[in-house]
């Protein structure tokens, strides 16, 4: 009984000893690990060039393009991967990233917003990947401050490894990578596709309350959708009743931001797919299942192209964030001036910026969530969503345009675009 005591005693004694040291000892590395400001300071480029030069860098390597089976290589130069890196990161993690490659090894930095704290808000990551045999190798990795030891390192790229090949949607993707090169001139990845590949990697990006959320929308937009219209139908007349939808989903009136802004955020997403008459399908085949919406005429002062403009900016804003909306109804139009196109047009300008402000309503700070509520509640009509644009100038050709407006930052060009500002923020929506 008195061994029985004093072994107690003792266990007691060590746990008093050893829970506070591992208590400082978190708080120790807490603090070497984390910073107060980013190491990465460079932002995703949203420029209408870099949309453009990202555009047809996805169709260039676009995989699904190639024979089941074969061998293929992606090949990014270090000018590609500075335009690709941070927009990859902001969508991750709302992070900010930059590489360097050199001979045979790449120098990688990245920077991770955290959950505020005394020690810091940022997680910045410094790594060299060394090119080995099939995938690259890491040589040192720093977490803030904290040098990891090589042992360390090797350890979390083995676990990181075995647990991507574990998982359903993203194992199949890294095991068809066969091997990755690295040049001071470019990164090239070698991989083998097949046709499940596509499907599985869009089932493992969305996490499976997501599809759920875009699947009631959906299903949603088919009810509302039901009854043929020889007319058409006007955009506010599904908005409405899809974002009151969300809001009900999320929990009311009272209904948490975070709720409220997933909600909202799938209502414009399912509506931008179906005005551009494009499936669900393209990115969530689970959320698609069941009756499809019946393909309809959706315009927006009486056009359709308003329609898509304003729905595809409103969920770009709404999932991306305003600037690339900006930039992507920007290049839109720039690219409309171009041989081909329907010329640049400052109406179809104006859609996208407005469609923009909702989208960041959608999603944006709680009280802006509940003013657009607040508005869906009395009734969303056609002038609440765009102002009177029918005198601004359209259908410019490229030259024409040039020769009026010059680049798109000329002094010319930024009083049109103030003007579609002021006209979109004298809206009682948008205020």
């Amino acid at each position: 009984m008195r061994f029985l005591a004093k072994s107690l005693a003792a266990l007691l004694l060590s746990a008093a000893v050893i829970l506070p040291l591992g208590v400082v000892g978190l708080l120790v590395l807490a603090w070497y690990c984390t910073d107060h400001q980013p190491s990465v300071v460079r932002l995703a480029a949203s420029t209408p060039a870099d949309v453009a030069r990202a555009l047809r860098l996805a169709e260039r390597n676009d995989p699904r393009k190639a024979p089941p089976g074969l061998l293929r290589t992606i090949t990014l130069t270090q000018e590609e991967l500075d335009l690709l890196l941070p927009h990859l990161a902001a969508h991750a993690g709302r992070g900010q990233a930059v590489a360097e490659l050199q001979d045979g090894r790449a120098r990688v930095q990245l920077s991770l917003p955290l959950p505020s704290s005394p020690f810091g808000s940022w997680l910045n990551v410094q790594g060299e990947l060394v090119q080995a045999e099939g995938l690259p190798r890491v040589r040192s990795l720093r977490l803030g401050r904290l040098e990891l030891p090589q042992p360390v390192a090797d350890w979390l790229l083995a676990r990181g490894l075995a647990w991507l090949q574990q998982h359903p949607g993203l194992g199949p993707a890294a095991d068809a990578v066969q091997r990755v090169q690295i040049t001071p001139q470019a990164l090239s990845v070698v991989y083998a596709w097949h046709d499940g590949l596509s499907g599985q990697l869009q089932a493992a990006v969305l996490a499976p309350d997501e599809v759920q959320r875009l699947r009631a929308h959906q299903q949603r937009l088919a009810q509302l959708a039901q009854a043929p219209q020889p007319q058409g139908m006007a955009l506010h007349e599904l908005l409405q009743p899809l974002l009151a939808f969300a809001g009900e989903r999320a929990g009311g009136n009272n209904a948490p931001p975070e709720a409220r802004a997933l909600e909202q955020r799938a209502a414009l997403l399912v509506l931008a797919f179906y005005v551009n008459g494009k499936g669900l399908a393209a990115i969530a085949p689970a959320a698609a299942e069941g009756p499809a919406p019946r393909p309809q005429r959706v315009h927006l002062a009486g056009r359709g192209d308003l329609a898509q403009h304003f729905s595809v900016s409103a969920a770009l804003a709404a999932v991306a964030g305003t600037p690339l909306a900006d930039a992507v109804g920007l290049y839109k139009e720039l690219d409309d001036a171009g041989a081909g196109g329907s010329g640049f047009s400052f109406v179809d300008l104006a859609a996208d910026r407005a469609g923009t402000r909702l989208g960041a309503l959608a999603v944006g700070p709680a009280a802006a969530q509940a003013r657009l509520q607040r508005r869906v509640a009395a009734g969303l009509t056609e002038q609440d969503l765009l102002p009177s644009v029918r005198d601004l100038p359209e259908f410019l050709p490229q030259a024409a345009f040039q020769k009026r407006y010059g680049e798109p930052g000329s002094a010319a060009f930024k009083r049109m675009q103030a003007d579609i500002e002021r006209r979109i923020g004298a809206l009682a929506l948008y205020r």
